[in-house]
């Protein structure tokens, strides 16, 4: 049994300098405490954190031998929304806790058909894309939490 590096040092994407191995992780598959993780040249690691990490496109992680690996976001099954009013967009997704790409012209949402329905009625125009997908970090900063509170909470954001 060949025994797997483990990864438990994380550098955030425009940390870190030098080569990498690639892997390629969807959004889902970026929201993790321990996983194993097989990056394009074939070899796998097991990522293990204290605490559950949510993963962006251009971060690293840095195995026991100090062997770097780049995530990178993966393509997957999206919607372009466009149409007029755009700006107003993100509330409704954010009202519905549904994480949101913002771009100058469009926003990219993962393929949902309840959310495309909600959309097309406020007169929003949804198109299906495969490409990756890099969601806005959220009203607290940089990545996202398993559940949160609405009302008063014992820790601070």
């Amino acid at each position: 049994m060949t025994q797997l590096t483990v990864a438990q040092t994380l550098h955030p994407a425009g940390t870190w300098t030098g080569d990498a191995a690639i892997c390629a992780l969807s959004y889902e598959d970026r929201f993790f405490r321990r996983r194993k993780l097989t990056v394009e040249a074939g070899w796998s690691l097991i990522a293990d954190f204290e605490q559950t990490v949510s993963l962006d496109d251009g971060d690293a992680l840095e195995t026991s031998e100090g062997q770097l690996v780049r995530i990178v976001a993966a393509p997957e099954a999206l919607l372009v929304v466009t149409g007029p009013d755009l700006a107003r967009r993100p509330r409704h997704l954010g009202n519905r806790h549904t994480p949101c790409q913002v771009e100058a012209d469009r926003l990219l949402i993962r393929d949902d058909p309840v959310i495309a329905h909600m959309l097309a009625h406020l007169g929003a125009k949804t198109t299906p894309i495969t490409e990756p997908f890099r969601p806005e970090g959220g009203a607290y900063g940089h990545g996202r939490t398993h559940s949160h509170e609405h009302g008063a909470s014992a820790h601070a954001h």
